[in-house]
């Protein structure tokens, strides 16, 4: 259980970096004027998403797709608080369907082992 919560947590912070990292030029002039320092942001990020995926992939035995799945659903989730936080765009009820999907994929893959 581990390496899964460990897995989702990594996950989750890549989520919210690439989120700052592609949307902060709208809540940050200095990240509007200043892309190529932001890109460079992406090599971090990149190691996150490969140490999430290495976690995620033991835990579930070398399966590769809960993996994939997990990281899809914490960008869905990450990116509907963030982007309602800072931008202030609530949830239409097709995005609202959208999240509780992704919370479902989260869970399914968290209980059926």
């Amino acid at each position: 259980m581990k390496n899964l919560l460990i897995g989702i947590g990594l996950f989750t912070l890549g989520q919210i970096t690439v989120w700052f990292q592609t949307n902060g030029q709208f809540i940050s002039p200095w990240i509007k004027n200043h892309p190529f320092l932001m890109s460079l942001v992406g090599i971090p990020i990149s190691l996150t998403y490969i140490w999430a995926t290495t976690y995620i992939v033991e835990y579930y035995g070398g399966a590769l797709w809960p993996s994939r799945l997990i990281g899809f659903a914490a960008g869905i989730i990450s990116f509907s608080i963030l982007t309602y936080m800072y931008l202030g765009e609530g949830l239409s009820l097709k995005t609202l369907i959208t999240l509780i999907l992704a919370i479902i994929i989260v869970l399914i893959q968290v209980f059926f082992k």
